[in-house]
């Protein structure tokens, strides 16, 4: 076989695997499935934290209460890419002031852990992989 053959079979495989997707809701060729609601939004990589989220809005919660249930679900639904073992990120307006806030709720060094640690052992980075290179999570920090 000519190699754009085979390029041209490897594409069309590609692209019906994508077709294919198994999707809870919505079109098979969408990634996400999707959660519809008439005065409130919201998104996540799962259409249950989504729709938890929803159900706080619908409540009287605001959208800060909303994001906090949809993350503390999504540590179910997705333990390996979330949870209250990590960290957190968000940016908040407040309606009020019609400021953006930035909220960095990542986790802290071990408190022993200092840079003198670092300097006297000759490490020049933190490394990506061991004890040294573990926080303290953040997330029910940020939550709170």
């Amino acid at each position: 076989m000519k190699k754009t053959t085979i390029l041209l079979a490897t594409l069309l495989l590609s692209t019906l695997q994508v077709i294919s997707q198994d999707r809870i809701t919505g079109h098979n060729f969408a990634t996400r499935s999707e959660v519809i609601a008439q005065n409130g939004m919201a998104a996540t990589s799962h259409p249950l934290a989504t729709q938890i989220a929803l159900d706080i809005l619908r409540q009287g919660g605001g959208a800060v209460d909303a994001a906090i249930a949809a993350n503390a679900a999504l540590g179910l639904m997705e333990p390996t890419g979330c949870g209250i073992g990590g960290d957190l990120f968000a940016i908040i307006r407040d309606a009020d002031s019609k400021q953006l806030y930035g909220l960095n709720a990542s986790g802290r060094s071990p408190k022993n852990l200092t840079i003198d640690y670092f300097l006297e052992n000759n490490y020049e980075y933190i490394p990506q992989r061991g004890a040294l290179s573990v926080s303290v999570p953040g997330t029910v920090d940020g939550w709170f």
